[in-house]
């Protein structure tokens, strides 16, 4: 959840329902005074608050039912803190919606407000209101919500193996490499989120994809969550809104950054600095590196476009399971998403049909020079449930 409604710049939390998150980062800032989108005030979708609430075909729940759901918001069921607040594991019967005892029933994420937090009613509302209306396989599901007295709530499906940003930079028994193939789907999951929300039909600018934004299922499926940055596009003939400049240091593009002007083309530049992020193991921001590596894509950009330097871009724990070839298309994808003119930006249908095809090629389009990948994929395999906190990342001003 993002949107902040002051002068004051404001963090939020990067992950609201994917696993055990002992600090969230606080890498999301908004630097104005907004109001709920227009999108979803239009003459189409209810302007109340009390309109959208009854009409988000979501559960509201009572605070006593997510009190008895969560065990009393018990320390042991915390999974994460961020600027909205705490977010804990709950249960609820499937069919009914109504709470479980722990154990029993489908798992949930409780995301609940903190009132001497950073965030408040308006971040809440703009999450019912975006998840309220807009329903895809690879947008997380939001399920319900508490509005009670000063209490605000929110109850989302449990994603097991939490973000992707974990996967890629935390070391343990719990994170392995992700194996080339994974990454694909991954990139294919998110990139056909995005092509839903810059449809026709819905024209939504996302406006902080980033890979701790992204929630990975059992399966490895790929799902977008917190939509608090979220804003409808431009209509007419329009190229572009103009906007708060709102967002994360290294993921937003460049002509946003100067000129505030936010098209979907905005959103396909972050697409490109996250498949280089996937590409490379290498976070955006990582102020750890030596001087001229800190920022991935001024490091990255000399390297895309030549094949003979592709090698230098991958991640070293990627297991050699696909050819040069398929990291060399991968890596010009990532250099057109990030042209510096975003007319020379691919749109995102065009993103999906190119990793489609990346991934019918499996990954190999080549010779393989390959080992016996590690990285377990099966449904069955022991699910992951505790996650290590992200690391930080820098806020632009």
């Amino acid at each position: 959840m993002g949107i902040c409604f002051s002068a004051k710049i404001k963090a939020v939390s990067t992950c609201s329902t994917g696993g055990n998150l002992n600090s969230m980062s606080r890498d999301a800032i908004d630097l104005s005074s907004s109001s709920i989108n227009s999108k979803f005030s239009s003459t189409s979708i209810p302007r109340s608050e009390d309109e959208i609430l009854h009409s988000s075909n979501l559960k509201s729940f009572s605070f006593s039912e997510l009190k008895l759901a969560t065990r009393n918001f018990r320390p042991d069921s915390l999974l994460g803190e961020g600027g909205f607040g705490s977010v804990y594991k709950g249960w609820i019967d499937e069919h009914s919606f109504s709470a479980a005892k722990p154990g029993s029933g489908t798992v949930v994420a409780v995301k609940r407000l903190n009132l001497d937090g950073l965030q408040g009613h308006k971040e809440w509302l703009a999450e019912v209101t975006f998840l309220g209306q807009l329903h895809h396989s690879h947008l997380v599901k939001l399920i319900g919500y508490c509005l009670e007295d000063e209490h605000r709530l929110l109850v989302y499906e449990f994603l097991p193996r939490g973000s992707l940003e974990n996967h890629l930079f935390r070391r343990g028994l719990y994170f392995q490499p992700l194996s080339w193939s994974l990454r694909l789907k991954i990139a294919l999951g998110a990139a056909k989120g995005l092509a839903f929300l810059h449809s026709e039909e819905n024209k939504v600018i996302y406006r902080d994809f980033k890979t701790s934004n992204i929630l990975l299922d059992s399966n490895y499926n790929a799902k977008l969550s917190d939509f608090g940055l979220a804003k409808d596009g431009p209509t007419g003939d329009k190229s572009h809104v103009s906007t708060r400049i709102m967002g994360t240091y290294g993921y937003a593009a460049p002509e946003y950054l100067a000129t505030g002007h936010l098209s979907a083309k905005s959103d396909v530049y972050s697409f490109g600095v996250v498949l280089l992020e996937m590409i490379s193991g290498r976070r955006a921001i990582d102020k750890n590196r030596p001087q001229g590596e800190q920022n991935l894509v001024e490091w990255a950009k000399p390297l895309l476009a030549n094949r003979r330097k592709t090698f230098r871009l991958l991640d070293a724990r990627i297991e050699r399971n696909y050819s040069m070839e398929s990291a060399f298309r991968l890596a010009v994808l990532a250099s057109r998403c990030l042209s510096a003119e975003p007319r020379f930006r691919p749109n995102m249908d065009e993103i999906v049909t190119m990793l489609n095809d990346l991934q019918d090629s499996k990954g190999t389009g080549g010779p393989r020079r390959s080992r016996t990948c590690k990285q377990n994929t099966d449904s069955g395999n022991k699910e992951v449930t505790a996650y290590p906190r992200p690391s930080a990342s820098a806020l632009f001003t």
